[in-house]
């Protein structure tokens, strides 16, 4: 049959005629019709059901191999420097075990305070107090609080402070109170009478212990 006869034969269906009762004497372009149309149909489902879902399992793939690339170029740069990352280990070893040392063990704390009390009397300081208090304990470390009473002038008091700064152990200074000294008489009439220009200086000193107890918590 033409395609001529085809198109002729289409002219001439009635559609209410057909159904799917007579199927089998629906005319030949009809039914040929009807195929593209079941095909058609059934490739529009099978897409919207299996090739939609491809495609979703696609796109997270492409997702995936984005995120291992940037993986992959991230673990790449760090073993491109991992030498320079196990020299940089080394020297914060060398470093953290340089700070360790400059912090006093508990034999150590008497040779502290002589250092201390030494330092006081080359600076032409007396001392009225020098009294060690009751540990503070942190995690890595330990205070040992020192507190401290010392009189003399402006300059001798700058002296001291500067050196006990200097000290080889780690010594920190804290809540300073300076107040000029208070001669009174003998005889209790209150009168002040000068005192030279002296201070009279409250100071906590801080130095520190590691604390190895610290990391097991």
């Amino acid at each position: 049959m033409s395609l001529a006869d085809s198109l002729a034969s289409l002219r001439k269906v009635d559609i209410n005629e057909l159904s799917l009762e007579n199927l089998g004497s629906w005319p030949k372009p009809v039914k040929v019709i009807a195929c593209l149309l079941i095909v058609l149909v059934v490739l529009l489902l099978g897409y919207q059901f299996h090739l939609s879902d491809m495609q979703a399992q696609l796109d997270s793939q492409r997702t995936q191999e984005e995120t291992l690339k940037q993986q992959y170029a991230s673990k790449a740069f760090q073993a491109a420097n991992l030498d320079a990352y196990k020299q940089q280990m080394v020297e914060m070893e060398e470093s953290f075990g340089a700070l360790l040392r400059q912090l006093p063990g508990d034999t150590e704390v008497p040779a502290l305070l002589e250092d201390i009390t030494r330092t006081g009397l080359g600076s032409g300081l007396e001392f009225e107090q020098i009294k060690l208090l009751p540990e503070v304990t942190q995690q890595f470390y330990v205070e040992l609080p020192i507190q401290i009473t010392v009189v003399g002038n402006y300059h001798d008091l700058a002296t001291f402070v500067s050196s006990v700064s200097s000290l080889p152990r780690i010594v920190t200074l804290h809540d300073f109170d300076l107040k000029p000294v208070d001669d009174r008489n003998a005889n209790g009439g209150g009168t002040v009478s000068g005192t030279g220009g002296k201070l009279r200086m409250n100071v906590l000193a801080k130095t520190y212990r590691y604390n190895d107890k610290g990391l097991g918590k």
